[in-house]
């Protein structure tokens, strides 16, 4: 139902309008003759105020300077005697002015599809809040993040801390452990979560466009700079950037962008114009930045602008107790998206799927029980459904700082694992006695029994 307040001094030509427009259903039609009545009259509950420009006690551009400051949310259809051009302009200059419609022959028709294409704007507005909405509820933490382990609680702690203020936070974690997710989580659980979330890849913009990719440029700037275009910066404004992978970014431009954070401002790549900013800032990696600030590949001033509150995601094989609840997750949003009914896994099934190391962790989990999901029969994953893709890299092994028994295990363990348990291939594979093996394996049996 939408509620309508007409205004018009007219008192026949009002209830011509009430009439006509309460042929429609939906349509709840109120007059009033005067500002007076108006001002009396008028509360939130109306959805549009059809507004006569000339009343005889208050002209129009007046009344509208009331209407929109003590009811800023109503949209207003001006009906008016004057064809004047520059008046129809001033009139919509208003932001709260819908339309402007010139009394005459077609007036009430003219007036119906406005009121027509307004309705069909508030049900667009309304949709966009919903999905709004939606989304927010979606990155609600525990909805988003699945997981029950004592480390991801760990996490959401900090992820409260995060979305409760504007401090600057520096996310670390091994490639695949969903640091997009956490970053994306925090925004849309802060006050800023109405407002834009702008992800950029450091490491996947060539270096000399990067500056431009941040800060935006004017036409003309450089060499293919065929128009002014807005950088990541202005496009976050007011909102949240997350600039992933930051350790890659150029040297050349650490020195801009640690000037574009203390100032709070940006001018664009051949501009003089001063574009002030409040953004919050986001950082990933998965490197570790202090080191990299020690080896002189990235600014320490930079890294303590940055570093805000640091959360450090554990990686997969550190959380165990979450890789089943990751893998029933992913695969039924798996069954459901390719509508292929209800998938189970089989208990040696889950014995495999614990076992693993996960150097590609929840992105490599998440795409081996999709294949195993295709792979099974009767709707039930098996072992041998299960193939694990990744390769044993020791990138990925040498991304935690650990002793070099933790790392000896670690490697053991992939190795077991590869080769199906045979301990004589393993002995010969890392070049080591079958015995020394074995030995290493009696010692700690709880890291290689799965």
């Amino acid at each position: 139902m939408l509620k309508i307040l007409v205004v018009e001094d007219d008192t026949w030509y009002s209830e011509f309008l009430k009439g006509y427009l309460e042929l429609n259903p939906d349509y709840n039609v109120d007059t009033c003759s005067s500002a007076k009545e108006l001002k009396t009259k008028i509360s939130n509950q109306y959805g549009v105020i059809c507004l006569d420009y000339n009343l005889p006690d208050q002209n129009g551009v007046e009344l509208l300077k009331f209407i929109e400051t003590s009811y800023p949310g109503i949209p207003v259809i001006i009906i008016s005697g004057q064809e004047d051009i520059e008046t129809a302009v001033e009139m919509l200059k208003f932001n709260s002015v819908w339309d402007y419609i010139v009394k005459g022959d077609k007036t009430n028709e003219l007036l119906w599809m406005s009121l027509i294409k307004l309705k069909d704007r508030k049900k667009l507005e309304s949709k966009v809040v919903e999905l709004e909405d939606k989304l927010i509820d979606k990155f609600d933490f525990e909805k988003a993040i699945k997981g029950n382990s004592a480390e991801l609680k760990k996490v959401f702690g900090l992820m409260q801390k995060a979305s409760k203020s504007i401090i600057n936070v520096s996310i670390t974690g091994e490639t695949g452990t969903g640091k997009e997710l956490v970053a994306s989580a925090i925004h849309y659980n802060s006050d800023r979560k109405k407002k834009p979330f702008i992800a950029v890849n450091m490491s996947a913009i060539p270096g000399d466009l990067a500056e431009s990719e941040l800060f935006g440029h004017e036409k003309g700037a450089f060499t293919g700079a065929i128009g002014a275009r807005k950088g990541k910066f202005e496009e976050a404004n007011n909102g949240t950037i997350f600039l992933d992978e930051i350790a890659d970014i150029p040297a050349d431009l650490q020195a801009k962008l640690l000037r574009v954070l203390q100032e709070r401002e940006v001018t664009r790549v051949g501009g003089n114009k001063v574009i002030k900013l409040d953004v919050r800032i986001i950082v990933a990696t998965h490197k570790n930045l202090a080191e990299e600030v020690k080896q002189g590949n990235f600014r320490e001033d930079l890294y303590y602008r940055i570093i805000g509150l640091p959360i450090s995601l554990p990686a997969l094989r550190n959380r165990k107790d979450d890789i089943l609840i990751l893998a029933k997750h992913f695969i039924d949003g798996f069954s459901k998206s390719n509508n292929i009914g209800k998938i189970t896994i089989s208990e040696d099934a889950k014995k495999k799927l614990l076992s693993h190391h996960y150097p590609g962790n929840i992105r490599e989990l998440k795409s081996t029980v999709e294949l195993a999901a295709v792979m099974c029969e009767d709707g039930e994953i098996q072992s041998q459904d299960i193939t694990f893709n990744s390769p044993i890299s020791v990138g990925s092994i040498l991304d935690e700082e650990k002793t070099m028994k933790d790392y000896t295990n670690q490697i053991i363990a992939m190795y077991l694992e590869k080769y199906n348990k045979d301990v004589g291939l393993v002995a010969k594979k890392l070049d080591i006695g079958k015995s020394t093996l074995y030995k290493l394996i009696q010692k700690e049996p709880e890291l290689f029994s799965n």
